[in-house]
């Protein structure tokens, strides 16, 4: 049986260790469960394990809002203080407060 620990909690604001985005986490797979297109069009010397969290993010950069599906080595906890804009987070999340945003509804 797979044993994994997410460092990242739903709600927490993240950035890419090497692409300017950051998000915020809405999901959390305990290891890669992407198709195997996604993961072969990542060049290879940059291909991420699969044996290891990915989240989903509700994503922004300069440019757009997007959804993102990124690996935990490649993530870091934002800690700057400011709000995501993504358009889909009151669908999801409660007003930023604290460095996090508040789940809207409940898990199962």
């Amino acid at each position: 049986m797979l044993r994994t620990r997410a460092k990242y909690h739903l709600g927490q604001v993240v950035r890419h260790k090497k692409h300017p985005f950051r998000g915020v986490v809405f999901d959390v797979d305990p290891e890669f469960t992407n198709t195997d297109e996604w993961y072969q069009a990542i060049p290879e010397e940059s291909r991420p394990v699969k044996e290891q969290p990915f989240y989903h993010l509700l994503a922004e950069n300069d440019q757009s809002y997007y959804v993102a599906y990124v690996s935990e080595q490649n993530l870091v906890a934002d800690y700057s203080g400011e709000p995501v804009d993504h358009p889909d987070i009151p669908d999801m999340f409660g007003p930023f407060s604290d460095g996090t945003y508040p789940l809207h509804f409940q898990l199962n």
